[in-house]
């Protein structure tokens, strides 16, 4: 299986903060950012792979500054480094005044996406090879996010044994 490129799987999407996407701070919605992160890196997952890819985890959402109405939003993502059928893919929001032209890191995301077979099983996928400096510190350091990752879905399970599925309203409080 051949490498393949960061700028192979980019993606890029532009779009406006409508009323309905603000919240009660008339900022934009944190879920509705979330929403479109998870859109936009499945889109480089599936690029990448040229597989069916499903979210594995929402590593982390860091939300760096509000993003206003007056703004445009532009999501940038792409396959940062991958393992045996994981991909982990970097969303970059960029938020943009579109009055003064201001432009700001809004948020970053890191998500991490396995490609499926046609029986819906992990399957292998590319390496990937980062060119710019961007890219090259995002690959650099996944190792470190892999390992952490892999802890913390250990620790998940972990406390998934000790909840309880049973309806709340069963319970006398």
């Amino acid at each position: 299986m051949e490498a393949k490129y960061c700028k192979e799987s980019r993606v890029i999407r532009t779009s406006r903060v409508f009323p309905n996407d603000v919240n009660n701070h008339n900022t934009l919605f944190g879920g509705r950012l979330m929403s479109d992160v998870d859109q936009v890196a499945s889109i480089s997952a599936a690029r990448h792979s040229r597989r069916e890819c499903v979210t594995a985890s929402t590593d982390s959402v860091d939300f760096l500054h509000p993003v206003q109405p007056t703004d445009s939003v532009c999501f940038e993502s792409y396959v940062t480094w991958t393992g045996t059928s994981s991909m982990e893919v970097f969303v970059k929001i960029i938020a943009e005044d579109l009055k003064s032209g201001k432009r700001k890191i809004a948020a970053t995301a890191l998500l991490t996406f396995v490609a499926l077979d046609q029986h819906k099983r992990p399957t292998r996928v590319p390496e990937v090879i980062p060119e710019t400096e961007e890219e090259r510190k995002l690959h650099e350091t996944a190792p470190e996010r892999a390992r952490i990752r892999k802890e913390r879905k250990q620790k998940s399970k972990e406390l998934a044994a000790y909840l309880t599925t049973s309806n709340l309203w069963e319970h006398s409080l």
